[in-house]
């Protein structure tokens, strides 16, 4: 195969096709300009569930076939023998236009059940907020509420001859395609939000190590810088410190002019200092213009023989249909090899100083950044809407504000400041409506607050217009809870953007605390029976009355202490 080979453009069915002359098995895809980012959090799901159904009708075949859905675009992709690729996209297209809705209902449980596995990262919620790009971090909840008239209406919008691009890697345009979709428009990329007031920033969750991302311009020299870092990670973090076993570095095109570097190095917990201090380090090397010639050649020479390689031309077709969706010229294998020579380390510093400015960091759970420069995102808002209070009902200063515009919990920090969280009704991405009264709204920009009726005394009447004034397509009904929220637990002061519900105490806990309190109960009472009594027993003296009296009550206080602490103790997960 010629890594040289001209990408031919072409039209199939009045849809541009992309086609490169290839030997061996023929590969081809059908990309569309449609994905999670399009969606909103209270419908997320659609465009993945439009995925599956179109695919069932393939079945069980010899060939390789398979979709996939990003956050800008959806995939379609097959290999195999040209009468095998043909009978694949010619399916895909007819059922995108006739979706198989008997099957809505199982391929609803299939997508729970992929979800369930699905670790996608905190990452672009905090960055990007419940909108947009931020979308990949969430649950797919409005997969659980779409009707067969929400998939439809999706599908046609979305789905269609003018917002799609064909491309294709084998001897020929194989014969007998018949790519009949309905007409429509070219969608733009998605628009980009975000949720961080100032960067850098950071924020601390879990127990792993560290990430960062950054928003840098998509150049040949980014992509480069990300590679050089991933070099000087491993060097500082495993081979030097032996902190971390696995240091890695990702670039990734948005497709819209930017990208995102993304870097990870992994710690067990007595060495998160170590690892948050190195990797810290490893970028302020690189933003004093510490790039080391040598790792640039080493990186740019992988890069170049990847692009070098034999299959290189039918390789980066899907990547070329994305960026002819976005509007994007289309670089030959060439012309990236020529930028590639032409990259100094200057311009990677140059990359470093722009990656500085936009990165956001998570460090584990306990460790800050500030000292580094970086500024904590924010977990509450600048002000609580005005409106009727709800005190809890537990006596402490936590509260829930509903006014007419938005709600608001607010209460104090250790220090005693004030803070809230607040949601918007109008930047409502989606409201979470359990039956037995519950409501969690999310706002779009990732924060949470979380509505109990029954721990705030909040009446009917004000969840009902609550209910009438949050949008009604960010509402997502949701089954019974396994275990509602009892009137004896509370959210948190300052909701979290990830909307964690405080911890409750395990049933081995509260079996521990009922047995205490019964045995110290018990002897209490024996105490208090011999103290009484035994004072006029005349066979007992009063050095041995004020002996046992004492031991009788050191057992009680024995015993009842662990109950008293263990009901003082922070409740575990």
């Amino acid at each position: 195969m010629n890594p040289h080979a001209a990408v031919h453009h072409t039209r199939v069915d009045g849809i541009p096709t992309l086609f490169v002359q290839a030997a061996g098995p023929m590969r081809a895809g059908l990309v569309f300009r449609v994905g999670i980012a399009d969606e909103t959090l209270g419908r997320a799901g659609l465009t993945h569930l439009i995925e599956h159904l179109a695919l069932y009708r393939q079945g069980v075949a010899d060939y390789h076939y398979n979709g996939a859905t990003k956050a800008a675009f959806t995939h379609f992709h097959v290999e195999g023998a040209e009468h095998e690729i043909a009978a694949y996209l010619t399916g895909v297209c007819a059922s995108l236009t006739d979706l198989p809705m008997d099957r809505l209902e199982t391929e609803k449980e299939i997508l729970r059940t992929e979800e369930s596995r699905r670790d996608s990262g905190l990452l672009p919620l905090w960055r990007y907020g419940a909108q947009g790009y931020g979308l990949v971090s969430y649950p797919e909840w409005g997969v659980r509420n779409a009707s067969a008239q929400d998939v439809w209406q999706w599908a046609q919008s979305w789905f269609t001859a003018d917002n799609a691009v064909l491309w294709i890697a084998g001897e020929h345009i194989p014969a007998g395609l018949s790519l009949k979709l309905p007409a429509g428009d070219r969608r733009p990329m998605p628009a980009v939000t975000s949720a961080l007031p100032t960067t850098p920033a950071y924020f601390s969750d879990g127990t792993g190590g560290v990430l960062l991302d950054a928003v840098v311009a998509d150049t040949t020299a980014a992509w480069l810088y990300s590679g050089v870092l991933e070099r000087e990670l491993t060097r500082a973090l495993r081979q030097e410190g032996g902190y971390s076993y696995t240091a890695a570095s990702d670039f990734t095109s948005r497709r819209d002019g930017h990208a995102l570097v993304t870097a990870f190095a992994d710690s067990l917990p007595a060495k998160q200092d170590a690892v948050l201090g190195g990797f810290v380090d490893v970028l302020a090397g690189f933003q004093a213009g510490r790039i080391a010639q040598a790792d640039l050649d080493a990186v740019r020479g992988r890069a170049d023989g990847a692009l070098a390689a034999p299959d290189t031309a039918a390789r980066r077709l899907p990547g070329l249909a994305e960026d002819l969706l976005a509007g994007r010229p289309l670089r030959t294998a060439d012309e990236l090899r020529a930028e590639l020579r032409a990259v100094t380390p200057a311009d990677l510093h140059q990359v470093a100083l722009e990656a500085a400015g936009t990165a956001l960091l998570q460090v584990p759970g306990g460790h800050s950044a500030d000292w580094a420069g970086y500024t904590a995102a924010p977990v509450d808002s600048p002000y609580a809407v005005t409106g009727r209070c709800f005190p809890a009902r537990d006596g402490d200063d936590t509260a829930l504000v509903m006014g007419a515009d938005g709600v608001s919990l607010t209460g104090r920090t250790a220090n005693g400041s004030e803070r809230a969280v607040t949601v918007h009704y109008r930047a409502c991405a989606a409201v979470l409506s359990w039956p037995d009264g519950g409501r969690r709204l999310v706002g779009t920009d990732g924060l949470t607050v979380e509505v109990e009726p029954g721990l705030y005394g909040i009446d009917a009447h004000t969840m009902a217009a609550l209910d009438a004034a949050v949008p009604p397509h960010a509402v997502v009904h949701l089954p019974p809870r396994q275990q509602p929220q009892p009137a004896a637990r509370r959210p948190e002061p300052v909701a979290t953007a990830s909307g964690a519900a405080p911890a409750r105490r395990t049933w081995g806990q509260r079996i521990g605390i009922f047995l205490l309190l019964s045995l110290t109960a018990l002897l209490a009472f024996v105490a208090l029976a011999w103290t009484v009594g035994g004072a006029g027993d005349p066979e007992t003296g009063a050095g041995e009355y004020t002996i046992l009296t004492c031991v009788l009550w050191a057992a009680v206080a024995g015993v009842g202490w662990p109950a008293v602490s263990m009901l003082r103790r922070p409740r575990t997960g």
